[in-house]
């Protein structure tokens, strides 16, 4: 246990917190030292994760207390807008704490690394501070960047979420009786998702989502004009050449579906539907919103900023 890094959640209660307790609970290299969650303050965490074994409570810890427990790494599993007092008590505190943060705050800050492994591997330079990507946006992004410099337009998104993604706090995107039989379309446009694969990939992206009655796992078709004529065999190879050594990105033939990607770590991208004109192409991508979306991705960038195989952890499918 000597040689283990020690890591901590902070909004442990929610789906992603559940999802890497998991995940730190099979980890050689990580020992969970704390979980801080207001609502489930003094329970054992073993109740509430049947993977995890120990003696471990949940306790609710301000910032000055998180940054006290001088962590090896801290994930922020927040609410957007609030991880900011925490940052900067880790930071004042224990400067040299990696710290992970999967809300939005910090994606279009330019001195924190966003990890989106198989696009932005190559650009992390030892940054303690990382931004973990909104999960619509990884879909997105992994479905448009090998045809970027192709586009005509801005790519058009349609998105369908289950309802883990509206988080636990109870809501209509969350009521799985109002969704019962329905699609619920919101923030048709300015969603955040749409503002960051816009801001990440440096080119306008349209996108309007929409929240169905399943659980989990997410659904991106998008639609991508282009200024020349390409034939289905060239795009399938361009998505082959950027992700056929990836072990979480599966290019498919045919099109993806929803229902075979939860609970698995990986997004799969497919379809590749070409217009007669062959200047139109159509890509499906899906992923677990909870896992490639949120907790997998989250483990790609801790391993790799702990030196690490980034797939330690990470059930990864041939």
């Amino acid at each position: 246990m000597s040689n283990k890094k020690t890591i901590g959640i902070v909004g442990a209660r929610g789906h992603t917190g559940t999802e890497l307790i998991r995940m730190i609970a099979a980890h050689p290299a990580l020992e969970l030292a704390f979980v801080s969650s207001r609502e489930l303050d003094g329970q054992r965490v073993a109740e509430h994760n049947d993977v995890y074994a120990g003696e471990l409570c949940f306790e609710a810890l301000d910032p000055a207390a998180v940054a006290a427990k001088r962590a090896d790494v801290v994930i922020l599993a927040l609410p957007n807008g609030k991880a900011a007092p925490y940052v900067e008590a880790i930071d004042a505190a224990a400067p040299e704490t990696l710290i992970l943060d999967l809300s939005a705050d910090y994606r279009f800050d330019k001195s924190w690394y966003y990890g989106l492994p198989e696009l932005t591997r190559g650009k992390w330079r030892g940054e303690k501070h990382i931004s973990n990507p909104g999960c619509y946006a990884t879909a997105m992004q992994l479905s448009i960047a090998p045809l970027k410099d192709l586009l005509a337009a801005p790519p058009v998104c349609f998105g369908v979420s289950g309802y883990s993604g509206a988080g636990t706090t109870p809501s209509d995107k969350n009521d799985p009786e109002k969704l019962r039989d329905n699609l619920m379309p919101y923030a048709l446009t300015g969603h955040g998702h749409e503002k960051e694969a816009s801001f990440q990939l440096g080119l306008p992206v349209e996108f309007m989502p929409h929240v169905a009655p399943h659980f989990r796992g997410l659904t991106v078709t998008t639609n991508l004009y282009l200024v020349r004529q390409v034939k289905r065999e060239d795009v399938l190879a361009r998505f082959r050449q950027a992700y056929g050594t990836e072990p979480l990105v599966k290019v498919l033939d045919e099109a993806p579906w929803v229902s075979r990607i939860a609970d698995r770590h990986h997004a799969e991208i497919g379809g590749f539907a070409v217009s007669a004109d062959g200047k139109r192409v159509v890509i499906v991508a899906t992923l677990d919103n909870l896992l490639k979306g949120a907790a997998t991705q989250a483990m790609q960038n801790i391993n790799r900023a702990i030196g690490v195989d980034e797939f330690t952890a990470i059930p990864v499918e041939s």
